[in-house]
């Protein structure tokens, strides 16, 4: 029988837990009207579990062995050979929506979860394992360490679940951190209410000088002749200390304040 290698360069550690398998396939019953895409099958460990769900699965991997793995083992399944952040996704359910799953490659994980921003209306759900790290970091509230630009990147459009923590020894080979089990699903939110390009910059910013207060990492962002008001809440705050809604209210007062071109 043809065995696949677990491979450091595209970050591959093989799940060996089929309860945590059965656990995470689960996580996608939330939405069960939507078809799945899982990235990174690998041996089909997940995928065995998700087919059980009788819906409409497809599934893309980058590594030839695992491809040949899957086409002798699960000829049922849909395999798409290639780079899931390169794919189209307008073309793959004939441009409807679908649920995003997967023991996500950690070595792309944050790369995968901004491309779901940029896809967020065919993604209302998106499930599956990420280091732990990386976890806390998306589900992470204002005022912990953890929370960060990609915590507001996603909160902003996603309601965060860290649904549970997965050890080092169910895996092979064991990575050397911890894992975590997360589920985003679509807010009500349809707009964000502020210039986004601009919200963007000021999050970026605003972490990119994190132990500065925002009177003092925002200088980057406004205009020297056109400074905040004196009153503005937000100047003797750090960025952990602001929600999502802060930080578009921040944005607009941003831009309010300066000059028109």
């Amino acid at each position: 029988m043809r065995t696949v290698k677990p491979k450091k360069a595209l970050g591959q550690h093989f799940l060996r837990d089929m309860d945590i398998a059965q656990a995470i396939a689960a996580t996608v019953d939330v939405r069960p009207d939507l078809p799945i895409l899982e990235i990174g099958p690998g041996t089909g460990v997940l995928t065995q579990f998700l087919k059980e769900r009788e819906r409409l699965l497809k599934v893309i991997e980058i590594d030839t062995e695992s491809v040949a793995y899957l086409h002798e083992n699960m000829p049922q399944v849909n395999v798409i050979e290639g780079d899931f952040l390169k794919l189209d996704l307008d073309g793959l359910f004939d441009g409807g929506q679908f649920v995003l799953t997967g023991n996500y490659p950690y070595n792309i994980s944050s790369q995968i979860f901004f491309k779901m921003l940029d896809n967020m209306s065919l993604i209302p759900c998106c499930t599956g394992m990420v280091q732990r790290e990386v976890g806390q970091r998306i589900c992470g509230a204002p005022g912990t360490k953890e929370y960060g630009i990609l915590s507001v990147f996603v909160q902003a459009w996603y309601d965060t679940e860290y649904l549970f923590t997965v050890h080092e020894n169910v895996f092979d080979p064991p990575p050397k951190v911890k894992s975590a089990v997360i589920r985003l699903t679509r807010n009500s939110r349809t707009s964000l209410g502020c210039n986004e390009a601009l919200f963007r910059k000021v999050v970026k910013c605003t972490f990119g000088m994190r132990r500065k207060m925002l009177r003092n990492s925002l200088r980057q962002v406004y205009a020297p002749d056109s400074p905040l008001p004196a009153d503005c809440p937000y100047l003797d705050r750090r960025p952990e200390q602001l929600s999502v809604n802060d930080f578009i209210q921040l944005t607009n007062l941003i831009e309010r304040t300066q000059p028109r071109d």
